[in-house]
């Protein structure tokens, strides 16, 4: 029976930026939901067909607060967060979270915020462009851009800026082998930071959102002391690592992979928009091809007619999604002129990207950025020797040496 062989061991193996593993292709047409083995953990389920995965993010049955909570099931080569994160709860308890920076996040609101972002991201390139010719795009450009501007949207010292980066990344690893210590690190000192600064923003408000979050706690109790803290670290975290992953991963593949289309975003800057859109459909920011975070199922239910258990823990993959070839003609071309581009990459559900159209707007000005200023940007090293950092949910390079001419 379909679905019912625990042949795979999760994460599959070959998952780079470029794509999801191979193996994907195959679970769509043969096997679309199949039990998996996990490094470290329970065997789960796997979905990978696009309207499969879709309806499961929106399918209330499928729990992210059962796969937190004390004694959850460990699912192995996911990421753990704590009950109190948002990303952590289902129904009214996350939305009631969620309502109190939704607002922040709205299309108008992001717009209004473009002009900032527009600021910070010349300011970075003409740092870059007084180097003389080489540098270093994720130390100097792809980490520094949403960083600054979650930082100041959250009202984060900009010298603290850099060290939390540091903690953040370190609680983000899924790596098994050393027991979750770095992600207990990471989680400890994100913790006492932001405790640090919730004293000195009840002491001394200013204009940001972090300071509303401890109006909403003091003056109305909408949420509790450690979902305060926990919703500090959380909002910065999410705010600058995925846009940071994604923009750098993406420049990356626009110059060694896709060269023809970084030169028509040099002469085409109109066409910015739907190349960000199949940038963040094409290039795989999933280090396990998956957000990271199982679910687990709270009742029976039926994927594509295989029987899913009350408690069996279930694997959303995503980037296998995007490539499914009856929702994405020709999927594993990388093609901006899609008439239709239906991605799955900031989710889908209760659960979708809060963050989404500040990341959408932090790639345009990026992009336009650097193709203004440095049309023949090209990579400094081969590619074989870029570092990737090893562990994390996200497919993360340490640096991005380049060069251009001057």
């Amino acid at each position: 029976m379909p679905g019912q062989r625990p042949a795979d061991v999760f994460p599959l193996p070959g998952s780079s930026y470029r794509g999801p593993a191979p193996r994907y292709q195959e679970l769509r047409t043969e096997e679309p939901v199949v039990k998996v083995r996990t490094e470290g953990g329970a065997d789960a389920w796997l979905i990978t067909r696009y309207e499969d995965v879709r309806a499961a993010q929106a399918d209330p049955r499928l729990s992210r607060a059962a796969a937190c909570g004390p004694g959850s099931v460990r699912v192995g080569g996911t990421m753990h967060t704590t009950p109190e994160m948002i990303i952590s709860l289902d129904g009214e308890e996350h939305s009631r979270l969620r309502r109190l920076v939704a607002g922040a996040f709205t299309t108008r609101k992001v717009e209004l915020m473009r002009p900032r972002v527009q600021e910070v991201s010349d300011q970075l390139l003409d740092a870059m462009a007084a180097k003389g010719g080489t540098g270093d795009l994720v130390e100097d450009f792809a980490v520094p851009l949403p960083l600054i501007v979650i930082g100041e949207l959250l009202g984060v010292p900009a010298q603290d800026l850099r060290t939390f980066e540091k903690w953040a990344r370190a609680f983000a690893t899924v790596d098994e082998r050393a027991g979750g210590e770095a992600s207990l690190e990471g989680l400890a000192r994100l913790n006492e930071y932001i405790v640090g600064l919730i004293a000195q923003k009840r002491a001394s408000p200013t204009d940001d959102m972090l300071s509303d979050l401890v109006a909403a706690r003091d003056n109305d109790d909408r949420l509790s002391e450690q979902e305060l803290v926990t919703f500090g670290f959380t909002l910065i975290g999410a705010g600058f690592d995925t846009t940071a992953n994604q923009l750098a991963n993406s420049v990356l593949a626009l110059l060694v992979h896709h060269r023809e289309m970084w030169d028509r975003l040099v002469r085409e800057p109109q066409s910015i928009p739907a190349m960000v859109e199949e940038l963040l459909r094409h290039v795989n920011l999933f280090a396990t091809d998956t957000t990271g975070f199982p679910r687990i199922a709270v009742e029976d239910m039926e994927v594509a007619g295989v029987r899913i258990a009350a408690g069996d823990p279930v694997l959303l993959s995503l980037a296998s999604a995007n490539r499914d070839e009856s929702v994405f003609p020709d999927a594993d071309a990388f093609d901006p002129d899609r008439p239709r581009n239906p991605h799955l990459s900031f989710g889908h559900g209760i659960h979708y990207c809060l963050g989404k159209q500040l990341g959408r707007m932090e790639m345009a000005v990026a992009l336009e950025g650097l193709t203004r200023r440095f049309p023949d940007l090209r990579l400094a090293v081969p590619e074989a020797e870029l570092p990737w950092h090893r562990g994390e949910i996200n497919h993360t390079l340490n640096s991005l040496p380049v060069t251009w001419t001057v």
